[in-house]
């Protein structure tokens, strides 16, 4: 079969928030200054907002930006915060600290408790009614470039063909899809985003991007904690591991919980989702979900490393918006409101590109972006927190003093750039993974349990997206050196190892992208599967 081929003035690879809110500025904008710009945005997922997961407690001032009567509109907010907390665990007790004590980061007052799902869903058709295009179910799975080298579209992945509902064995090729402008909205370690920032040597005089593994439930349960929201730090992560949790409370007696653990703390067979399951059994998290009910699941990764990590935005026809160009506040363990925020700055940069020719858009006018976001409070938020997670390298009490430095000053210190290694540069052979707790189905679940309440299902005659480039080395080297810590790192179970023998069961695979990251040979490459995914209703 031949590939089909479509043109658009601009295309967009990801309907999450950042790549919405791109495409309704640049369409208001456009419109605005009396041109009109074909916008196709692009989703993996089968519906859209199946695949977006977050905390979620939103900062509304980018929304508000962009939309004044959001709240009267009908966005999303299911409670808002009333009641901030932190909450420091020691092995069988805790402490709260609120009020004046509770570090800025943890405060949450005038924050909008709502659902990464939902928020998308809304943003869809806000979209839709400026003349924005958004297509479901199609992925993209490389960039085309033009004879100068340009990123001038996408590729997408090949799409399945089936007969009377029979499984689909037969794969179509997929579209290509020419822009003048691809925008990369794909969220953390995009398969194309990766790629492309590898080709271009856009991260080349940045920090390396670190990484952290949430996982997520909600819980229905029997106390009313509607618009109260709790951090967690202490136990169970000792002073190696960076991370803490979250208790956001819900209507209708519901409670959103995570767990969330930087990946830079040595150990490739750190288990992510035994931790979390780890947590609940702590007797404040016991007895808060005593007598509840888990109702659904999920997890994913989010770009720790800051201002420092992120890599140049921008290139002859392309750009990066939101996780996929590092837009993440670690202290505020917040991203929502900067993913949006980075969409209407690039917006801006948009089209003043595509004003100044015919053409692919030229980086020289794209870099616009830079200025637009030295510019914003997106960048003076991120700049006071620059150096925040450098210092937690260096133990719990030098990133605490570092923290507390910042917040003092504002994040005059620790002044200029700190250096930052990898998490895979930390990574220690023959570290053992942690000891599993007590799987009870009441309060503790083990994976397959967890996964079952993600939505989780994949067509199983595709393609595996799941590609263990040489498995010479899982067998010969990976074994003795880490133990295989794929069986253990993934919170879905997706590998399992049994007599050096590797199975891949991809059906499970959250979309997480943990195995990508964390695989200590970078021997696994996640690339977007043919169809299906987690479905995170609500989540």
């Amino acid at each position: 079969m031949e590939r089909e081929s479509l043109e658009v003035d601009v295309l967009v690879v990801g309907a999450g928030p950042a790549g919405l809110c791109f495409a309704i500025e640049l369409a208001n904008k456009s419109q605005a200054a009396g041109h009109e710009l074909a916008i196709l945005v692009l989703d993996k997922s089968g519906e859209i907002g199946h695949h977006q997961l977050s905390g979620a407690v939103l900062d509304p001032a980018a929304i508000l930006e962009m939309f004044p009567d959001a709240e009267q509109d009908g966005f999303p907010i299911h409670a808002k915060v009333e009641d901030d907390a932190l909450l420091w665990l020691t092995e069988k007790s805790h402490k709260k600290i609120s009020g004046m004590m509770c570090p800025p980061q943890f405060k949450n007052d005038g924050n909008w408790i709502t659902s990464a799902n939902e928020m998308v869903k809304w943003l869809e058709k806000k979209a839709e009614a400026v003349g924005v295009e958004v297509y479901p179910g199609f992925a993209g799975a490389s960039v085309l470039r033009d004879d100068s080298g340009a990123v001038c579209g996408i590729r997408c992945v090949d799409q399945g063909l089936s007969k009377n509902g029979e499984q689909k064995s037969t794969y179509a090729p997929g579209y290509d899809i020419k822009a003048r402008l691809t925008v990369l909205a794909e969220g953390t370690r995009g398969s194309i985003t990766k790629q492309l920032i590898k080709e271009n040597k856009l991260d080349a005089d940045c920090n390396p991007q670190i990484w952290g593994v949430g996982v997520k439930e909600i819980w229905e349960v029997a106390h009313d904690l509607e618009g109260t929201v709790l951090h967690t730090g202490g136990w169970p992560l000792g002073t190696v591991v960076y991370g803490g949790g979250w208790i956001y409370g819900l209507p209708n007696n519901r409670l959103s919980i995570g767990f969330v653990m930087g990946m830079d703390h040595g150990n490739a067979s750190f288990d992510y989702h035994a931790e979390m399951q780890r947590w609940k059994q702590h007797p404040f998290m016991a007895d808060l979900l005593k007598g509840g009910k888990l109702i659904r699941y999920g997890a994913k990764t989010v770009p720790e490393g800051g201002l420092f990590s992120m890599p140049q935005s921008w290139g002859d026809g392309f750009i990066l918006v939101g996780d996929a160009a590092g837009y993440m506040n670690a202290a505020r363990l917040k991203g929502l409101h900067l993913a949006v925020k980075s969409g209407v700055l690039a917006a801006g940069a948009a089209l003043h590109a595509l004003a100044a020719t015919e053409g692919v858009a030229k980086g020289e006018q794209l870099s616009k972006v830079d200025k637009l976001f030295s510019d914003s409070w997106a960048y003076t938020e991120l700049s006071k927190v620059r150096n925040y997670r450098q210092g937690f390298q260096k133990g719990f009490i030098a990133g605490s003093i570092g923290a507390a430095l910042g917040t003092l000053t504002g994040g005059v210190l620790p002044a200029g750039k700190k250096p930052m290694q990898s998490d895979h540069e930390l990574y220690k052979k023959g570290a053992k993974p942690n000891p599993l707790p007590k799987f009870d189905g009441e309060l503790t679940f083990d994976k397959l349990s967890n996964v079952f309440l993600s939505g989780a299902i994949h067509e199983e005659d595709q393609p595996c997206h799941l590609q263990v480039l040489d498995t010479s080395i899982c067998v010969d080297k990976c074994t003795e050196e880490y133990g295989n810590p794929c069986q253990h790192f993934c919170p879905a179970a997706v590998y399992e190892w049994e007599a050096d023998n590797l199975t891949i069961n991809a059906s499970n695979c959250v979309h997480c992208k943990t195995c990508d990251i964390a695989d200590p040979y970078e021997n696994i490459n996640w690339v977007v599967p043919a169809e299906g995914g987690p479905v995170y209703t609500s989540m």
